[in-house]
């Protein structure tokens, strides 16, 4: 479970748009949308005159029969177009018979056609683009938005929640308006034929509606609890393919099964629920409906006794027609049922296309001609969330090309100092310069692709090795790609694969060492010939042979750019100019390795406790010489 994802949701909910207010904007959304739609409804229209005109062409080969049985003449013949005495009978009913055989063709036809139009609108026009506007947001959003959102909803929304989203076009709109127009269509039909049995057999509609409105009342939560659930649900079956190596390694596939499958049951309780609702009101529908054909067979009966009303025409027509007025009202719990649905899911999917782009360029960015890394923190303090600020009053000033080892305890505001270079994040208060330039003034494109970053976890696509290092500028020739490799010491192993730089990765890259996933992350990181770099701790939860392999790689990396590296290890320290060592959010020490070891303080004493390699051993050992020759 993420308690507070489901808390800012529920906030969100509560503070968000009214019913009303989605459903406007549905409109405003489905606008766009409107040549197809009409071209949809007006294939409708044809195939809801065609069904009348079938059921006339019915009504009236009864009538026809029935007078020719009974010698009387009751058929009522449109435009005039009655058979002459002398046409025989069966010359009628095949002529009648074929007219009815060409309507039903032409509506199979139209029908086909009508399944392709919403198909095409559906599928083609409406998830797509909306699918593509949600990710295309994301893309632009900061990662605050993504700290606070789980990576379940995320899928859920793009996937789920778009899906629910198109309902409201297809399900709700042209289904209301088929709805309205087919109504008032038989209505009308119904009317002319007889108002009093028309009145009698429709006497039943306003429960109809009562029941519908407060069907739509009890869907609405529901909906939105289920799709929390189902967020858990993806959330779940996520981490558990991520982290399989974890619960194998643990022993706990019976435990993560039987945490999925409760989860599974809750959505599976959440859903029945709905379900139930769904399977009452459809069938107290239903039940009004077959009211209806009993008050018209008894009230229609009498009056075709009384000769008031032709059984053609009239009480078979009408029949008929009922039954498809009934049938259309019993479509408003569909309609019901859709319309939370895509409330549910325009919520959910409004609430991304509606979130401030809280870091983005500004309108008219500066543009310097070129970038050389001098990098200066004024006064900068910054929290992820609304807390307790992590860096508080942070300043100090890099030149460019210079190497900066940021050092410090777990949770002492190492990685926020990295996140902020770049601008996944802005400051709450101070700024960044960037060769005297605030780091909000440049173009963030500009921005990022002078800055190179290697994570302590990089993440490999499922792409060949070329594809992976060339990344960040897809249109890298191989001879860059293999400069870049060799910078990153990554080229002999490459070779070394079979298909070389024309490799496939698995996912994630796991068809390769630790070692080697970093050191293509380096080439990556430095194919774009970066100002600046960014090392997250590239040596960490590395062997020995493997740590020399990639400080050789850092070696050459670094080489001519400003440079920060997030670091432990004596032997990745030695190589910066200058150490940043920060505690609980604040500058504790400043200055080279040899200025932090002669003086009391945490730098020394963590140096002097750690387990180092042979390499910063001797370096440890040089370092006190030194001090003792002083």
């Amino acid at each position: 479970m993420n308690p507070f994802n489901d808390q800012h949701q529920a906030k969100a909910h509560a503070t968000g748009p009214t019913n009303w207010q989605l459903i406007l904007r549905l409109l405003r959304f489905s606008w766009q949308f409107r040549r197809r739609s009409i071209q949809v409804i007006a294939t409708q229209v044809c195939i809801l005159t065609l069904t009348i005109g079938g059921y006339g062409l019915v009504g009236l080969a009864i009538d026809f029969l029935s007078d020719t049985v009974r010698g009387t003449d009751q058929a009522r013949w449109p435009l005039g177009l009655a058979p002459g005495p002398e046409t025989e009978p069966v010359r009628v009913i095949l002529i009648l018979g074929g007219a009815i055989a060409c309507f039903a063709l032409i509506r199979a036809f139209l029908e086909y056609a009508y399944q392709m139009a919403v198909g095409r609108l559906v599928h083609v026009d409406i998830v797509m683009r909306l699918r593509a506007q949600v990710y295309e947001k994301m893309q632009k959003l900061s990662f605050r938005f993504f700290d606070r959102t789980a990576s379940g909803t995320l899928i859920n929304r793009v996937t789920g929640d778009v899906q629910a989203v198109r309902m409201f076009i297809d399900q709700v709109i042209i289904q209301v308006f088929i709805m309205v127009v087919s109504l008032a269509v038989y209505l009308v039909y119904m009317m002319n034929m007889h108002v009093g049995l028309t009145l009698a057999c429709l006497a039943t509609t306003p429960v109809l509606w009562i029941l519908s409105a407060t069907f739509s009342k009890l869907l609405h939560p529901a909906y939105l609890k289920s799709r929390q659930l189902l967020d858990n649900l993806i959330l779940s079956f996520s981490e558990n393919i991520q982290g399989i190596q974890v619960i194998k390694g643990f022993n706990l596939e019976g435990a993560r099964e039987e945490e999925f499958r409760q989860r599974n049951e809750e959505v599976r309780r959440q859903r029945q629920g709905i379900f139930w609702i769904v399977s009452t009101f459809s069938p107290a529908i239903g039940y009004l409906t077959q009211v209806n054909l009993v008050v018209l067979l008894a009230y229609g009966g009498y009056l075709v006794s009384q000769g008031e009303l032709p059984i053609g025409a009239g009480l078979v027509v009408f029949a008929g027609l009922l039954q498809q007025f009934s049938g259309q009202i019993a479509n408003i719990a569909g309609v019901a049922d859709s319309i939370q649905q895509a409330l549910t899911g325009a919520r959910r999917v409004f609430e991304i296309l509606d979130t401030p782009v809280d870091v983005k360029s500004p309108d008219r960015p500066v543009e310097p001609d070129r970038i050389r890394g001098g990098l200066t923190f004024e006064d900068v303090t910054f929290a992820y969330s609304d807390g307790k600020p992590v860096l508080e009053e942070i300043t100090f000033d890099v030149r460019p090309g210079e190497v900066i080892a940021v050092a410090g305890a777990t949770g002492a505001g190492k990685s926020a100092v990295m996140s902020l270079i770049p601008r996944f994040y802005d400051p709450r208060e101070g700024r960044i310069l960037l060769d005297g330039h605030d780091l909000r003034a440049l173009s963030l494109e500009r921005l990022r692709r002078n800055i190179g970053v290697v994570f302590q976890e990089n993440f490999l696509f499922s792409n060949t090795v070329a594809a992976n290092i060339a990344f960040g500028h897809p249109g890298a020739t191989r001879e860059q790609i293999e400069r870049a490799a060799r910078i990153a010491c990554a080229h002999d192993f490459i070779m070394q694969i079979p298909q070389g730089y024309d490799s496939v990765l698995s996912e994630s890259g796991m068809n390769l060492s630790g070692g080697q996933r970093q050191r293509l992350a380096i080439a990556r990181a430095v194919l774009l010939e970066p100002a600046i770099l960014l090392l997250d701790d590239p040596t960490a939860a590395i062997d020995p042979e493997t740590e020399h392999e990639i400080l050789e790689a850092i070696d050459r990396a670094i080489e001519g750019r400003t440079t920060f590296i997030v670091a432990h290890r004596l032997s990745t320290l030695r190589r910066a100019d200058r150490i940043l060592l920060l505690d609980h959010g604040r500058i504790l020490q400043f200055g080279t390795h040899d200025e932090l070891m002669s003086t009391d303080g945490l730098y020394r004493a963590a140096i002097a406790s750690q387990s180092v390699d042979p390499e910063s051993l001797a370096l440890l050992s040089a370092t006190r010489r030194r001090r003792r020759a002083r």
